[in-house]
């Protein structure tokens, strides 16, 4: 490692750990910000590219995306069996994030550019969207362990969430603004040339990520870093089902996780988006007018719960922040509910319309809170489990923990698409401008605030279980140390 990229820092307890430069941990975030977020926000609009590029109904839809996010979970144990046993001199993590990009970046042009509006059916929908699910865990499951390569130090692993959150909120931000207000304006509607464009734009920002994120992760994408087997010569299947069954810490973080993100995955679909702010409140682009103008209270939020985290531990944040975020969607719903009768009339009058962006801000920064404690607490959960068997293996415990996760919140597609159908969309998708009903109202309010409150009640139960308190992990820590004969 080249001087200056490193330091250590001791605790009160004599444990001595492992710190990364900021400028280096801000690069290697970019992994799951800058370039994983712009693929995410892309397949945002596969229900549409499905729809007008493939010809499929709705309902059949659901059932593919559903189907594909299940396959994706298959995927990310064997992945992670593969990352975990890759040894190179060049390491692992700028190898796998590479080759996962490129084949993202393929899947991608097929199914957007190359082959929509083509006459092409359901089969070929199909393969392109399992071909970038390939690419899609190859890079997800990499991103997981550059928390854990950069530092051990529980004051700077939130550091790490800061900038993974920031970068996960302004970049969806800033492209969805690119797409809103430039790219759907062009056309009219979700069309196939708009589409095409729009995962053009993708494609050009994940690029930038990907140089970024190998310049920062260069130092620390060693194997002393990424972790080898210290008891076994090889990984096995039973090895992860023994990991899934033994390790409290995984168990927990697991249900807070899967549960939150079944419901952000629902709420995310565009066609929920649509609903909420194309149809009940009727101004489309006020989505994106939303994200520009709370870009530096998102930051303040992102760095308060990254420093609340840093002093209280990443599961009582988790915990803080949770119980915050009901409490703003507790309210917002019953803001929705004064103005069922006529919710245009929120952004029509500037008194409503400031009410509404405040709670907006409030939820989405307490969220952000949740996802930088969250993003911290997965290096936590590999360290709990190097503490517990005393093998070091970071991809195959987040390749465990994507796979349940992603098993349980597949359904997030399919909830959303059956559920526009049971509205009445059948054969076509929800566009701006469409008229608003009492069902649409009712529909939107459960999904887009109801899925997320029994999300987040989850996540209490699961964190009253977790054995990854402050105090704990400053005890794991000083295990692994002697384990290594630090």
């Amino acid at each position: 490692m080249k001087k200056g990229d490193s330091n250590v820092s001791t605790s009160s307890g004599g444990v001595t750990y492992r710190r990364a430069k900021g400028w280096r941990i801000a690069f290697s975030a970019s992994s799951s910000g800058l370039m994983g977020m712009t693929f995410y926000i892309l397949m945002g609009y596969a229900s549409y590219v499905a729809n007008v590029g493939y010809g499929i109904a709705t309902a059949i839809v659901g059932v593919i995306l559903t189907a594909t996010r299940i396959l994706d979970g298959v995927t990310d144990p064997l992945v992670a069996f593969l990352i975990d046993k890759t040894k190179t001199r060049f390491g692992k993590i700028r190898i796998w994030v590479t080759i996962g990009w490129l084949v993202e970046t393929l899947a991608v042009f097929m199914m957007y550019v190359w082959a929509s509006g083509k006459g092409h059916g359901v089969i070929f929908f199909i393969v392109t969207y399992c071909v970038y699910i390939i690419g899609y865990t190859m890079v997800n499951i990499t991103n997981q362990t550059i928390p854990h390569a950069l530092t051990n130090d529980p004051k700077q692993r939130p550091m790490v969430g800061i900038w993974s959150t920031v970068f996960n909120y302004f970049v969806p931000m800033l492209l969805s603004m690119a797409v809103m207000m430039f790219i759907l304006p062009k056309y009219g509607e979700f069309n196939v040339p708009m589409l095409a464009d729009t995962c053009k734009l993708c494609v050009a920002v994940s690029f930038v990520g990907l140089i970024i994120t190998c310049i920062g992760i260069t130092p620390y994408d060693k194997m002393d870093y990424m972790g080898a087997p210290v008891k076994k010569e090889s990984i096995k299947v039973k090895d992860m089902i023994s990991l899934f069954k033994s390790n409290k810490a995984l168990q927990t973080f697991i249900i807070a996780g899967a549960s939150d993100k079944i419901a952000q995955q629902t709420i995310s679909q565009s066609i929920i988006t649509t609903l909420l702010y194309g149809i009940i409140l009727g101004n489309m682009q006020i989505s994106t007018m939303l994200s520009v103008i709370s870009m530096l209270p998102s930051i303040v939020f992102a760095i308060i719960g990254g420093k609340y985290a840093g002093k209280h531990g990443n599961k009582e944040s988790t915990v803080t922040w949770t119980r915050a975020c009901m409490a703003v969607a507790l309210l917002s719903v019953v803001f929705f509910l004064i103005f069922s009768g006529n919710p245009h009339v929120i952004l029509q009058k500037m008194p409503f319309m400031i009410i509404f962006v405040i709670l907006n801000f409030a939820l989405n920064g307490c969220k952000l809170c949740v996802t930088t404690a969250n993003n911290a607490m997965m290096a936590d959960v590999i360290d709990y489990e190097y503490d517990r068997s005393g093998n070091l293996l970071p991809a195959t415990v987040t390749g465990t923990y994507a796979f349940i996760d992603k098993l349980i919140s597949s359904f997030g597609a399919l909830i959303a698409t059956s559920s526009v159908a049971i509205l009445g969309y059948t054969t076509t998708m929800p566009q701006p401008g469409d008229a608003y009903t009492k069902g649409i109202f009712w529909f939107t309010m459960a999904i887009y605030y109801g899925l997320p409150l029994l999300g987040w009640a989850c996540t209490l139960v699961a964190m009253k279980y977790s054995p990854l308190s402050k105090e704990g992990m400053v005890e794991v820590q000083s295990r692994i140390a002697s384990k290594k004969g630090n």
